[in-house]
């Protein structure tokens, strides 16, 4: 092994008894760990974020298959590249099975020729297609190559995972195991704590601590919280602006404020700021919810919200995030109604939908003399004639009478 290689290509795992972590796919009783050792894997497109193993668990099937291995990325390839693989894999001088594992790594990068590109070999076995993404594959991958693959799911390593994946990087031949090295549990929990579920920046940020930091008088590298904390910066943020975990975060933060958990929804809110989300896009989540969710409960959360909009407007980062976090936590605490949200939903789903009829004569205007001949505004009743500014006449089409929309809570 190459020692100038960084630590997380010198220690990712050769064989399936050594990867470490995703036992909810990869457990010895699960569909993806007994295909991977019986050698018979079917296309599948594996979806996480950085640091979850995509890229070691496609190693691993690479020491295990029987078949001819690539890979490519999709970043800096094309479809030039993948009829070469294609035309390797067919021949059978080189390759008597007729068919190969194609890893593409980042395969949301392709665009849609080259996608199609691959649908043909895919569909008649030529290619068993292992696709790696971080962005959601049912948003970025043609579904026809979807249809053909099996999606799984790889989440963030736990905290234990991480620990133990440094523990063997410190004990390993290919890892550190030249460097005397003294590092703590503590220190080990920090590390894993501090990476976010994304192992190649907790072993990143261990060789960086241990490259830099001087021997003591009997050889010793002794790693501390500081050197960690100082290693490390501050702690790695699941979280992009632009892809998937944007919208799950965003929806757990307006579900957190429809469901009156002030706690929840600043930590939602904290997580959007601190992954760098456009201050007024959440301002404009706030006002949503004030109006769908809050509604005529309390009508002031829509003032409350907006005025936080054009306060976010005017005053920018960071002081915004004080605005959002008030104009939020009021939302979050308001009694809730979604009356005026499903009167509105239901009255247009008529309107699309039904013969609504036809607006009542004498309720519709009548700007020039003449038209009151025809029956225009004839026998309307100014409810400001009548006692308490109310008076009982029709104003539904005939085809909609009786009909309800607003429905007081």
């Amino acid at each position: 092994m190459d020692l100038s290689k960084p630590l997380a290509y010198r220690v990712r795992p050769k064989k399936m008894e050594d990867f470490i972590g995703q036992e909810h796919v990869l457990g010895k009783d699960k569909i993806l760990y007994r295909t991977i050792k019986a050698d018979r894997l079917s296309s599948i497109i594996l979806w996480g974020p950085t640091g979850c193993g995509k890229t070691s668990l496609a190693k691993v099937i690479s020491e295990t298959t029987k078949y001819k291995f690539y890979q490519i990325n999709a970043v800096t390839a094309g479809i030039a590249d993948i009829k070469n693989c294609i035309e390797e894999a067919k021949n059978l001088f080189i390759n008597p099975n007729g068919k190969c594992i194609l890893f593409i790594d980042e395969i949301h990068r392709f665009n849609k020729l080259q996608q199609d590109a691959l649908l043909p070999y895919v569909e008649d076995g030529t290619i068993i297609l292992i696709g790696a993404t971080t962005e959601n594959p049912y948003f970025e991958v043609n579904k026809a190559l979807i249809s053909r693959s099996m999606v799984i799911k790889l989440e963030p390593l736990q905290n234990k995972d991480i620990v133990k994946i440094l523990k063997n990087a410190i004990s390993s031949e290919d890892g550190l195991k030249s460097y005397n090295i003294n590092i703590s549990d503590d220190c080990l929990e920090a590390i894993a704590e501090i990476s976010g579920g994304d192992v190649r920046t907790a072993l990143n940020g261990l060789e960086v601590a241990v490259l830099t930091t001087d021997c003591d008088e009997n050889g010793i590298i002794n790693i501390t919280n500081d050197i960690i904390a100082e290693c490390f910066n501050k702690k790695k943020i699941q979280f992009d602006k632009s892809g998937d975990s944007h919208y799950d975060n965003i929806s757990a933060f307006i579900k957190s404020m429809r469901g009156s958990d002030p706690d929840a929804t600043v930590f939602y809110l904290a997580r959007a700021i601190a992954g760098g989300e456009d201050p007024v896009f959440l301002a404009r989540r706030i006002v949503i919810c004030a109006s769908e969710d809050v509604g005529l409960a309390n009508p002031n959360a829509l003032v409350v919200a907006n005025s936080a909009m054009q306060a976010v407007r005017y005053i920018g980062m960071p002081e915004a995030r004080i605005i959002l976090s008030e104009a939020a936590i009021y939302v979050a605490k308001s009694k809730k109604s979604n009356a005026a949200y499903m009167a509105i939903n239901n009255a247009i789903a008529d309107v699309n939908s039904k013969n609504t009829g036809t607006i009542p004569m004498h309720i519709r205007n009548a700007p020039v003399e003449g038209m009151k001949a025809h029956g225009y505004h004839e026998g309307y009743k100014y409810p400001h004639d009548y006692p308490g500014h109310y008076v009982e006449q029709q104003y539904l089409p005939d085809e909609m009478l009786g009909t309800v929309y607003y429905k007081e809570d």
